[in-house]
């Protein structure tokens, strides 16, 4: 019985944590590093200072998540701190793939774009699946729809549109695809964010959990 007492009281100290594999922030954050590991790979120049600093930002975003849950077990705070660290790295990201937009003189989707709602909804699980998704738009409404409106053309001038598509057209769906994602990831730490700080002012951290249980223990005593 007083086993049992004690391992009640020990939950209540330490309470049930880690599980981020299981957090919707930890997907989609996974996600955009695999992403951007792949992107990188293809479109920066190796030597590049940027393609480390991007890299970097991207695990930074997926291993604060996940230190955050560990540590939520002893502190609240550090919880909170180390996810709003994976929220800021995910930022610098964002303006990472902004810059490559810009700097190229690629078009940002508007927030109003079509196919940001159609990557949302195909809920892609892997790097795989968001590559196939770009070419499969670059396809539709790239190469396609250039062909389709100028009529028959010969067939150096197809290869060369083809061409142009694969250097100019893949890099600019790639990254807006990437910033998609994060916005998508930023969205949902903003929420657990939120969510951890109204936690930590209801309830308190360690230090308030460890008070109550030695209080309840006290009463326990005969």
């Amino acid at each position: 019985m007083d086993m049992v007492k004690e391992g009640g009281l020990m939950s209540d100290l330490i309470p049930k944590h880690g599980g981020y594999r299981k957090l919707k922030s930890f997907q989609v954050a996974q996600l955009v590093y695999d992403v951007t590991v792949r992107f990188c790979d293809r479109y920066i120049d190796k030597f590049s200072r940027t393609r480390d600093q991007m890299v970097q930002a991207a695990r930074s975003g997926v291993q604060n998540i996940a230190e955050g849950s560990q540590a939520s077990a002893t502190s609240k705070k550090t919880e909170l701190k180390l996810t709003q660290v994976a929220r800021a790295s995910l930022e610098e990201l964002k303006l990472d793939y902004e810059d490559f937009l810009r700097q190229r003189g690629l078009a940002q989707w508007e927030r109003e774009n079509q196919l940001r709602q159609e990557l949302i909804d195909r809920r892609c699980q892997t790097a795989d699946e968001v590559a196939a998704w770009v070419v499969e738009v670059v396809k539709k409404s790239g190469l396609c729809g250039q062909i389709g409106q100028r009529g028959q053309k010969a067939e150096s001038s197809t290869e060369s549109t083809a061409s142009t598509l694969s250097i100019k057209t893949y890099p600019e769906f790639s990254a807006n695809a990437a910033l998609v994602l994060l916005t998508v990831a930023c969205s949902l730490l903003d929420r657990q964010v939120e969510r951890l700080a109204q936690d930590f002012e209801k309830e308190g951290g360690f230090t308030e959990r460890l008070y109550r249980v030695r209080t309840a223990k006290r009463r326990n005593v005969p």
